[in-house]
């Protein structure tokens, strides 16, 4: 993959992260912030980014969004097809949830 396509779509990630991020936190906010895994603070910018600054935000040559399931547990329960898996994503939920909030610092 060459680089400027690398960076397009990085870029494309980040305005539907940014897009779907306040979409989310206009409709139900708590839950935003939990699946978003952000906290008050970080839901208000998003909030109130407008379309410019989204695109701007978007522009960046790093991704905006983190992966949540650095947990190598997290990862198996997300990542099984077994019979169980509805029980395996409320399990893997609940880990992520003892995760502390991510921040813009």
């Amino acid at each position: 993959m060459k680089n400027a396509q690398l960076l397009d779509e990085i870029r494309e990630t980040n305005m539907s992260y940014l897009l779907l991020a306040q979409h989310l936190i206009g409709s139900d906010r708590t839950a935003a912030m939990f699946r978003l895994g952000v906290r008050a603070e970080v839901a208000d910018i998003i909030e109130q980014l407008s379309p410019a600054q989204i695109m701007k935000m978007a522009a960046s040559n790093m991704l905006l969004c983190r992966m949540r399931f650095d947990d190598q547990l997290i990862v198996g329960l997300l990542s099984d097809h077994s019979a169980a898996k509805p029980m395996m994503q409320s399990h893997a939920a609940v880990l992520m949830a003892g995760q502390s909030p991510a921040g813009l610092s």
